[in-house]
């Protein structure tokens, strides 16, 4: 028997013709629509790839990981989730192939099923559908948005659509389906088509899943006789068909969405009622994004940077940063490789972001940039890997420590500066070393973190295994680098900031993960500020060169 839920109501979205139509988007800025109409809602993401999270994928392949607060490595659409709602989420809001087997097979193995033959239908389907609904059992929501990845018609989703067609008949009247389309223009027409979406809502209808909205992605607005179309052969109300053109960036999203019928259909069709929200706060968002006061220039020196995913909650957090203060921040992505360009491709930025990452390729570009920065009292701000290189190039190039390096990097090095801590040697698997999730930070009071952050105690975010080593801290603070944030035990350093410098502070906590667009990172914020002090004294600098030259 289904297990019966009195009060939450389910919104699926599935996605047609092509990925990357922006089924994400839509979905985090649905779920701040109703949350702003003042419904509890929550997210579950499906990701039908066997691999059990995120954590071993390839950023090229898959963007960045995202880390959520209880430790879950996850698709970087978690990310988006929580910016749009402003709260954590937690492993049980990304639903994998791999997690859904390895619980249905740990369930075998203990004997749960009493011996009967194990399928996909009903066991793997039930397994989804208990999972689905214990979110919103577990967290007393209205809502649950269901964002199923992939495309229609991909075999790895199936037996999640399957699942979901189930719900349809077990939650009557009590879920909501949308199906988000591309309708292409050819340009040797000028038209859009709408055969595609056709033809994807077919092969959703064939699986025994009717929607009940449709959300058209194009590059131009649809006109009434294309949605009246769309409406005729897939079978949907017409004001139930959404056109929603190219926008430019996410954050106008919401506000196109809710100026369309799509929210209030969706909570009357549901039996809710529409509770409508001005918006406001997110308009100005919006505003300062679309307007900014005045612009800076970050360099953002990685290994990554030709798929921007990679980055994604940084670029993420400095447009947070860019809705709170007005100030327009242009990324320059510096791909830290280019060794030897290092210093030119810096020529011309307001401040640095060194990012995350792993392994020794690109790293010494990266510590080139440190070095760049911290001579020329460029604002600077190191990030995880980034905070672990700025002790590195220190090291090298104040303390004297020739061939200074991590020995994750190299494990030969003379200087191990970066290193695992005594308690982490000798533990077989790396996981087990491995720093996930939320932890608490203890901040000294008279320092620059202390000034930002206001308080003595923070709760961040990590994904890191390599430790800055104990036994080089005095020497390293002796001139001039000091660590003024620790874990609770005091061994472990959590923020780094550089004697005589405008803004040279370092994190090994991911600030990013934690920044919403109603609470930007302390982090990303200061080094804006920052860069747009360096950007006025240059510009002031340069004004009185050329008064100078004539």
């Amino acid at each position: 028997m289904p297990l019966e839920i009195r009060d939450v109501r389910f919104v699926v979205i599935t996605g047609g013709v092509i990925s990357g139509i922006g089924k994400g988007t839509i979905t985090s800025s649905l779920a701040y629509i109703l949350r702003e109409r003042k419904y509890k809602v929550d997210i579950v993401k499906i990701d039908p790839y066997i691999n059990y999270d995120a954590g071993t994928m390839n950023p090229y392949q898959h963007g960045e990981v995202f880390v959520l607060s209880d430790g879950t490595e996850a698709d970087l659409d978690l990310g988006n989730y929580e910016r749009f709602l402003s709260r954590n989420l937690k492993s049980g809001n990304n639903l994998t192939t791999g997690k859904v087997y390895r619980w249905v097979i740990e369930k075998e193995r203990r004997g749960d099923f009493l011996g009967s033959t194990v399928q996909i239908i009903p066991h793997v389907t039930d397994e989804i559908k208990r999972r689905i609904r214990a979110i919103g059992m577990e967290d007393n929501s209205d809502l649950v948005l269901i964002e199923v990845g992939g495309v229609v018609g991909d075999i790895e989703s199936m037996p999640f659509l399957e699942a979901l067609r189930q719900m349809r008949l077990e939650e009557d009247g009590k879920i909501f389906f949308i199906h988000v389309t591309y309708v292409p223009t050819l340009r040797s027409v000028g038209e859009p088509k709408t055969k595609p979406t056709q033809h994807s809502v077919k092969e959703l209808r064939s699986i025994g899943i009717q929607p009940d909205a449709i959300i058209a992605r194009s590059e131009i607005e649809l006109d009434s006789d294309l949605k009246e179309k769309i409406a005729l052969f897939t079978q949907v109300d017409e004001k139930a068909v959404i056109s929603i053109p190219d926008v430019g960036d996410i954050f106008t999203m919401p506000l196109l969405l809710n100026d369309t019928v799509l929210p209030n259909y969706i909570l009357d069709r549901l039996g809710l009622k529409s509770n409508e929200s001005s918006m406001d706060f997110w308009r100005g968002v919006v505003a300062n994004i679309k307007n900014p006061s005045q612009h800076v220039t970050i360099g953002v020196v990685g290994k990554y940077v030709q798929i921007k995913d990679s980055y994604i909650s940084n670029e993420h957090a400095f447009m947070h940063v860019t809705g709170k203060t007005g100030i327009g921040v242009k990324l320059k992505w510096i791909n830290s490789e280019k060794e030897d360009q290092i210093e030119d491709l810096l020529a011309d930025v307001d401040g640095v972001l060194i990012p995350w990452g792993y392994g020794p390729r690109g790293t010494e570009g990266k510590i080139r940039a440190i070095k760049y920065a911290r001579e020329n009292k460029i604002p600077l701000l190191g990030i995880c890997f980034g905070f672990q290189l700025t002790v590195i190039e220190f090291a090298r190039n104040v303390l004297g420590l020739a061939g200074a390096n991590s020995s994750e990097l190299n494990p030969e090095t003379k200087y191990p500066v970066i290193d695992l801590l005594p308690e982490q040697v000798g533990l077989t698997e790396k996981g087990g070393t491995m720093r996930l999730g939320d932890i608490n930070v203890k901040i000294k009071k008279g320092t620059k973190a202390y000034e930002l952050y206001g308080k003595e105690e923070i709760r961040e975010r990590h994904r890191h295994r390599y430790e800055v080593n104990p036994k080089y801290i005095d020497e390293i603070e002796s001139k001039g680098m000091h660590f003024s944030a620790t874990d609770e035990s005091g061994t472990r350093m959590e923020i780094l900031e550089l004697e005589d410098h405008p803004f040279f502070v370092g994190s090994q906590f991911h600030a990013e993960f934690i920044s919403r667009p109603e609470k930007p990172s302390v982090l990303h914020e200061a080094l804006v500020r920052a860069a747009s002090k360096y950007n006025k004294l240059r510009r002031k600098n340069f004004i009185e060169q050329e008064k100078f030259a004539k």
